[in-house]
């Protein structure tokens, strides 16, 4: 399926220059029109506010800062413009330690370089096919890390999403009665947030 990106604006953060020009360009080829370039973390971060850019791709290893606290800063700071923003991390570091490390600093996708075109262009897919909902907890805010839930699963439901997955094997009336109290919680936790 082809999609239409020229009005998206896309943030590409990475110390190496031919990697920029090579991420750049194929973006360019996938249809991005608005493609910024940073150097490392503090400048990717400024240009994030400034600009508030409906993708990042960053690397991980940068200095002074680095992609993974990059991340934190466009999830926790608040000064950042969109913290629900999808992040993919583009690093040569594959083991499953370091992938569970992006992961659990708030990225959306991983990317193992070296990266082929169409590797880059399933995970910009994957992000408009398969969004994820996001988890605010008090040591972790991002994506659900979860990408699939086993069917035979006995364990506690710790989400407010897990709710909704039980009002749809209830009765009519019943499902419809909980999902107006969901609503009202809801509504007084947002207004009493805004206060």
């Amino acid at each position: 399926m082809g999609y239409e990106f020229k009005n998206a604006t896309i943030l590409v953060v990475d110390d190496m220059q031919p990697m920029l020009a090579l991420t750049s360009s194929l973006l360019k080829i996938f249809g991005f029109d608005n493609v910024m370039m940073a150097r490392d973390g503090e400048e990717g971060f400024e240009m994030f506010c400034e600009h508030s850019p409906d993708l990042v791709l960053t690397d991980w290893l940068m200095e002074p800062c680095d992609g993974t606290e990059l991340i934190r800063k466009i999830r926790n700071d608040p000064k950042s413009p969109n913290k629900f923003v999808p992040v993919i991390m583009m690093t040569g570091y594959s083991h499953k330690m370091r992938v569970e490390q992006a992961r659990d600093s708030g990225i959306t996708e991983f990317l193992v370089k070296p990266f082929r075109a169409k590797d880059l262009y399933s995970r910009i897919e994957q992000l408009i096919e398969k969004p994820r909902r996001f988890v605010d907890a008090e040591v972790f805010f991002g994506p659900d890390r979860r990408r699939k839930r086993p069917k035979n699963y006995a364990g506690p439901q710790r989400r407010d999403a897990d709710e909704f997955s039980e009002i749809a094997s209830m009765p009519g009336k019943e499902a419809a009665d909980l999902l107006r109290e969901l609503k009202k919680q809801a509504k007084k936790t947002a207004e009493n947030e805004e206060k």
